[in-house]
This record gives structure tokens, C-alpha cells and sequence, in this order.
């Protein structure tokens, strides 16, 4: 149950300099094909490090079965995204300032890379170093999307944004199916201590597929330098940041909102990453059995996404998030009673329906609540420092309470906290017709 990256759109709003940003080379084609291609490559990262293959390495052969690896899992995520959380500000602000956004791609692009390849030397005993590892190599795929998604304004018009966007997500689905089928053969024997030696070499393939297919983006765009990077920029960075923030809190509306995503986000994030352990370790799932249940989860989440897309247009996307939290709440509670393969089965593909369209409903609620003079630095904050720090608690208590309680149902169940608390939160905020329909009441005196 991977998530692709749910940014691309957002980027429009976050390209505060595309005009005069970085010069892509190449015709039309090209460069759309190339970009398209990076996200064919990155999702090959999402899919086998963060959900499903060495989450499972992770803890069933570098910490041997033990409860306490479900904490380290956790802290790991965890920490990964906050350091991504802190740094996006100042990165964002260096490479809009400098002009150097396919310098900061590219170097984070290799640290995902190494690290990755690394984590094909790493075996029982290892929970440290591989811990380590994967923080880089998480750093490096998370903080590389930020320069990746600004390249958006830049291969698709303004009517077209929609639609390439949608085109990315496909191509990150088809990446993950495509490095499942090359996967299959060598976890086919398990990820187990036996077929260790074809894990490692599984790691070392991901590399390689993400540098392949990342490789054209490079080629066809270049850097328009405008001045050297320095420790202004951090200096810049917090002031945007705090300026921001002052900003939001004067639309009480959608601050509420922003509380609410921040709890639901982190829910679905941390299904994300457990999900692949809780079906082996709680259920019995094989390896093979696992990468079918994943492939047919994402088949389901590309499903949902069209259908709760339409759903929003009718109903808005208040409305749909309600919607999609109580399914969410559902999911949850399916996985922590059902013992059956079958059924989890079922419950996996309500929760692909649910993933993506929690999200897309999430990105229509924020537009809707966003005045139209704060778009770019209200998005940014949202899809940047915001988005990245939403996915800090949940995995951390997760793998806390799993490796004290010893069953990870005790640890999915605090879930329902994080989903509660979030649909709690989203019911208190009023979009742009509830306001104005308030203001219609009060002039008659029927509002207080």
C-alpha cells in the first residue's frame, strides 16, 4: 500500500519564480516524457523501501523478529521526514534564489540512490547502520521531490497542469508495478534470512532502476545560475515560514483544516509504512502473496482517485474528506478484527479507494479555503514544511506501542485516534459557501 507522491499539482502554486526558473532544453515531448519518466523511477523507491520490501527486511531479518524493531521502523520514518520537514524552507529558498534547482535534484537524487544500493550490504545485527541508511536515503527521495515537482509549470501549460499531473501519477503506478514484476523473482523465496542474499541484491536493482530512469531529466533541463548559495537563505527561509504562518492564523477556517489533515495525513502515512509488516507478521502474508496484494491495492487507489475525483465535484470536497475519514475508520477496524487473508484482502482494496482520494479531496479543500492572494505561499507551506511534518507522530506511536504491547493490533488501533480526531476537526471547518451563507443569516439576524 504505497502512496505516489501527491505534490505535482501543488507545484503550479509553489513555482514562485517560473518565469525566469530553470531552462529546460529539448522539445516539448521531450521534456514532458522525461519528467514523466522521474516519477516512473522515484516510485520505484516509495513502493519497495518504504512500504513493502525493506520494511519487512527491516524487521524480520536485521532485527531478527524482534517487537522493538517495529519502534526503530517507526523512529526512523519518523525522523526522516521531520529532517525533510526543517530543511524544505531553506532548500526551497536557496534553489529559487540561486537558480541551481537541478543541482539540489540531482544531489538528493544520488543520495537516494548510494543509500539504497548501501542497504544491499546490510544483514542481521545491522539495525543501526541500516537505520541510518534508510534516513538518508528517505531524506533524498523526500527533499528531492520538492525540486522535482516545481519543474510542473514548466512542461505542461496552465490548462494542461491537471491532466500531466494525472499523467504522473500513472507513470508512478506503472513504475511499481514494473519494479514488482522485476522484484519477483528474487523475493519470490521470501524476505528471510535464507534469501538474504537475493534481498541485498533486489536493494542494488531499485538503484539502479531509479538511476536509469531518472537519468533523462538531467539531460534535458539545465540551471540558470543567479547567485551563489549562502546562509542567507536560511536567514530568508524562516522569515517566509513565519510570515506564513502568521498569514494562515488569520483564516481560522483553514487552520482548523491544516490540524485536521496533519492527524489524518499521519494516519495514512503510517498505514503506508506498517502495512506490509502487519500483513506478515500479524496475518501470515508470503512475499508473493504480498506483492499481488500490493498490486491490487494500487489498481484500486488509481480507481478511487477517478471516482472520488467526480464524487468531489458533486458533493465538495468537505464533504468527500468526511466521507473517505469514515471509510478510513472502517479499514481500520477491519484490519484489527479480521484474522482471514481474504478478507485483509478486501480491506486492502477499501483502503486503495480511500488513499488517493483523501488526499485529492484534501488539495480541493485547501484550494477552496485559500484566498486567491495567498496561493503561492499558503500552498507552499501546505505541500512543503506542512505536509513533511504531518508524517512525523503516527509511525513513531506505532512502532512504540507495537514493540511495548508486543501485537501490533494495539498499535493500528491508535490509529482511530489520529483518523477521529482529524474527522472531529474537519466537521468544525466552514468552507467559502458555509461563510457566505453565514453572512446572509447575520444580515437577517438569524446568526450569531
Amino acid at each position: 500500500m504505497f502512496q505516489p507522491k501527491h505534490r505535482k499539482l501543488m507545484a503550479a502554486f509553489n513555482n514562485r519564480r517560473g518565469s525566469d526558473a530553470q531552462k529546460v532544453s529539448g522539445g516539448p515531448g521531450l521534456k514532458l516524457f522525461s519528467w514523466l519518466l522521474f516519477d516512473f523511477a522515484n516510485t520505484s523507491f516509495s513502493v519497495m523501501v518504504i512500504t513493502f520490501a525493506f520494511p519487512l527486511y527491516f524487521k524480520n531479518v536485521i532485527c531478527g523478529g524482534e517487537p522493538f524493531g517495529d519502534a526503530l521502523w517507526g523512529t526512523s520514518v519518523s525522523v526522516s521526514m521531520l529532517i525533510v520537514a526543517l530543511i524544505s524552507p531553506v532548500l526551497g529558498a536557496a534553489a529559487d534564489f540561486s537558480g541551481r534547482r537541478k543541482r539540489f535534484l540531482f544531489v538528493f537524487t544520488l543520495a537516494a540512490v548510494a543509500a539504497t544500493a548501501a542497504l544491499g550490504l546490510t544483514g542481521p545485527g545491522m539495525a543501526a547502520v541500516a537505520a541510518v541508511l534508510f534516513v538518508f536515503a528517505n531524506i533524498g527521495f523526500e527533499g528531492g521531490t520538492v525540486f522535482y515537482d516545481a519543474y510542473l509549470p514548466e512542461v505542461a501549460s496552465e490548462r494542461s497542469l491537471g491532466r500531466v499531473s494525472g499523467y504522473g501519477y500513472a507513470m508512478g503506478y506503472f513504475g511499481a508495478l514494473a519494479i514488482l514484476l522485476l522484484m519477483f523473482p528474487l523475493l519470490r523465496g521470501g524476505i528471510v534470512e535464507e534469501n538474504m542474499t537475493n534481498v541485498r541484491l533486489g536493494f542494488v536493482l531499485v538503484a539502479l532502476f531509479f538511476a536509469l530512469f531518472s537519468a533523462p531529466l538531467f539531460l534535458t533541463i539545465r540551471d540558470e545560475k543567479r547567485s551563489p548559495v549562502n546562509m542567507g537563505y536560511l536567514a530568508q527561509s524562516v522569515r517566509e515560514v513565519k510570515y506564513t504562518v502568521m498569514h494562515i492564523m488569520n483564516y481560522p477556517d483553514l487552520a482548523r483544516f491544516l490540524l485536521a489533515f496533519f492527524f489524518y495525513n499521519d494516519a495514512i502515512l503510517t498505514v503506508i509504512a506498517f502495512s506490509s509488516i502487519y500483513a506478515q507478521n500479524t496475518l501470515g502474508f508470503t512475499t508473493g502473496e504480498l506483492i499481488v496484494f500490493f498490486m491490487v491495492v494500487q489498481t484500486t487507489a488509481i480507481l478511487g482517485s477517478v471516482i472520488f475525483g467526480i464524487v468531489t465535484d458533486r458533493i465538495g470536497p468537505k464533504r468527500t474528506i468526511v466521507l473517505t475519514l469514515c471509510i478510513w475508520c472502517v479499514v481500520v477496524l477491519m484490519a484489527i478484527l479480521t484474522s482471514d487473508k481474504t478478507l485483509f484482502y478486501y480491506t486492502g482494496l477499501l483502503a486503495g479507494m480511500s488513499m488517493g482520494s483523501s488526499q485529492a479531496a484534501s488539495r480541493s479543500m485547501m484550494a477552496k479555503l485559500t484566498p486567491k492572494e495567498h496561493v503561492t505561499e499558503f500552498f507552499g507551506f501546505y505541500d512543503g514544511t506542512f505536509g513533511k511534518a504531518s508524517a512525523v507522530a503516527g509511525p513513531m506511536i506505532f512502532g512504540l506501542i507495537s514493540s511495548q504491547a508486543g501485537d501490533q493490533r494495539v498499535a493500528l488501533a491508535s490509529l482511530l485516534f489520529f483518523f477521529g480526531t482529524g474527522l472531529f476537526l474537519i466537521l468544525r471547518v466552514r468552507t467559502r459557501t458555509t461563510h457566505r451563507r453565514a453572512a446572509v443569516a447575520a444580515r437577517k439576524g438569524e446568526y450569531s
